[in-house]
């Protein structure tokens, strides 16, 4: 690792889905452990993903056009697959190591 950097733990996050018919599927996603870490260590800026206004607006003035009820809106943030302008370090997942390069 670079001098002053440090590599965040991870984890596998595992979900089974049931579709229809019974048919089950299997869904595994490894994301790294960010609630360890440190501001101005490991970031230096805090976002929280917000929907504009503008899109609530909008939304809302179709379901009073249309007559139609609205019960729950949910809005995708798709900046959270953004690339980072930060260079980030995550541990090799556990048993996935390369003999040999198990400090990478």
């Amino acid at each position: 690792l670079p001098k002053g950097k440090r590599a965040l733990q991870n984890k596998w996050v595992y979900r089974v889905k049931e579709e229809e018919g019974g048919k089950k599927k299997y869904n595994a996603r490894l994301v790294v452990k960010g609630f360890a870490q440190k501001k101005c260590i490991d970031f230096d800026e805090i976002f929280s993903p917000v929907v504009k206004m503008t899109s609530i607006r909008t939304v809302l003035g179709i379901v009073v056009a249309e007559d139609l009820h609205l019960e729950q809106l949910d809005v995708k943030t798709a900046f959270l697959h953004d690339d980072l302008e930060e260079e980030l370090y995550m541990q090799q997942p556990e048993g996935y190591e390369v003999k040999g390069k198990e400090e990478m």
